[in-house]
């Protein structure tokens, strides 16, 4: 399948795909919507980036608008299940477009924001319900809505609601809808657990797999730079000032370093915002507006906002802190390379991260080339101990390195240029793997 047409969508889907300028599916597309609109369950695996919200959302609305019913009060004919307010956010508004001026009533719940508002809203019922699990529970306990003539139901991202403890969540919402229904779980990654959830909630499901398990997305060019702790945030701010005015996507492990370093990248005169767990959903959403429209440059997360967001323009993904869950780097770097364009990946890996990056490598099957050398991260060698330990066990030096490299190393991304100056990668965009001397970085630029 080569073209929209010749999948059977309705007229009125079409009409706003050419809107849209969507003019040919995706591989997921071309294989799930078909599946989909003949009433088989699906279970769909693709890279993050790939169009998956459509392979799902088109044929959903196509069969809403066959069927002509309309919704009874405080009922859902579909769900959409989310884990993060930001993916459901997504996820409404790609489909928001090929409702609009129609019958069909889509409505989006999540948590962190007023529950009454969204009672209100689900007093006519609506046919298409997209929303995240703990809220929809609560919304379900007060009476707010009802699953028992829901006969749709997608869990997107189902691997991520595992991770994020949401198990328990989904055996409590899916047995309330009718067992006459068409289900459709799609992720990115797939693995026993995912199997079993699949085995729970699916019946007879076509599989549909266009790429292996944790491969990343074709256009996205990936190097690391092995560095010392400490040194990554003078690191991060070369690598930021040599791309200036094109979006940048940093990742940290945790909410209150993602909120140290987006004040620091501040101070230090980059166009920066941070979203992570102790913002408002008002303070995200307007964070990632200010993203989209160019008011920022930097936008610094935790992994909550790994697979919501969808910002085409995000040209620099870099993995400040190696993430714990080994799928989760695969999403982060799914942030880049999305609607057909190019994309960087940059992770920076300090001596304690180097099993979990060493996890990363074995999960996407490649070994992603080194900017930044360290003797501490030749393969096999041990990260060197201090010779007095501290309570509570031997500490890993926080610095490390071959002598003679300087605070950053001396290794450079392949096609770059040699030692003294800014080096450039594949597509020609600079690296800094060379040495810089202390306390060279970025002035601070007025605004």
């Amino acid at each position: 399948m080569t073209d929209f047409n010749m999948l059977g969508l309705l007229a009125k889907l079409l009409r706003t795909l050419n809107e849209q300028q969507i003019e040919k599916p995706t591989l997921i597309q071309a294989r799930a919507i078909p599946e989909v609109m003949n009433g088989r369950d699906v279970m769909g695996l693709a890279k993050t980036g790939t169009g998956k919200t459509l392979a799902f959302g088109l044929p959903l609305l196509h069969l809403l608008f066959s069927d002509g019913e309309k919704s009874a009060p405080r009922t859902a004919r579909s769900l959409i299940l989310a884990p993060t307010r930001e993916l459901v956010n997504q996820i409404a508004d790609h489909l928001l477009p090929f409702v609009k001026h129609s019958h069909i009533k889509l409505t989006r719940v999540v948590g962190g924001v007023g529950i009454n508002p969204q009672i209100k809203r689900l007093e006519r019922g609506t046919d298409l319900l997209v929303a995240t699990p703990g809220r929809l529970i609560d919304l379900i306990e007060q009476g707010a809505v009802s699953l028992d003539e829901t006969t749709f139901l997608v869990l997107d991202e189902a691997d991520q609601m595992l991770d994020m403890g949401f198990i328990h969540a989904l055996k409590t919402i899916v047995p309330m809808l009718p067992e006459e229904r068409q289900t459709m779980l799609f992720s990115a990654t797939m693995d026993k657990k995912m199997n079993e959830i699949s085995k729970s909630f699916l019946k007879s499901p076509v599989r549909i797999e266009v790429s292996p398990p944790g491969q990343a997305a074709d256009k996205i060019a990936q190097e690391v730079h092995y560095v010392p702790q400490s040194g990554k945030s003078d690191l991060l701010k070369e690598h930021l000032a040599l791309h200036e005015g094109e979006l940048a996507l940093v990742f940290s492990r945790t909410k209150h370093g993602a909120e140290r370093l987006s004040k620091s990248l501040q101070s230090a005169g980059f166009k920066c915002g941070s979203i992570h767990g102790n913002k408002s959903q008002g303070q995200r959403e307007r964070t990632l507006k200010e993203a989209r429209d160019g008011k920022i440059d930097v936008l610094v997360a935790t992994d909550v906002a790994a697979r919501g967001i969808d910002i085409p323009l995000v040209r620099f993904v870099y993995n400040y802190d190696i993430p714990n869950v080994t799928a989760n780097f695969v999403h982060r770097i799914g942030r880049t390379a999305r609607a057909g364009r190019d994309g960087r990946a940059i992770a920076y890996v300090s001596p304690t991260e180097i099993s979990d990056f060493k996890a990363v490598e074995v999960l996407m099957k490649v070994k992603i080339p080194v900017a930044t050398k360290a003797s501490w991260a030749e393969e096999g060698a041990m990260v060197p101990e201090q010779t007095k330990p501290s309570r509570g066990g031997p500490r890993r030096h926080s610095r490390g390195g071959a002598s003679g490299e300087g605070r950053f190393g001396k290794g450079s991304p392949a096609g770059g240029k040699k030692a003294g100056g800014p080096r450039r990668g594949a597509g020609g965009k600079p690296s800094t793997g060379g040495k810089r001397p202390q306390g060279a970085g970025r002035k601070p630029r007025s605004r």
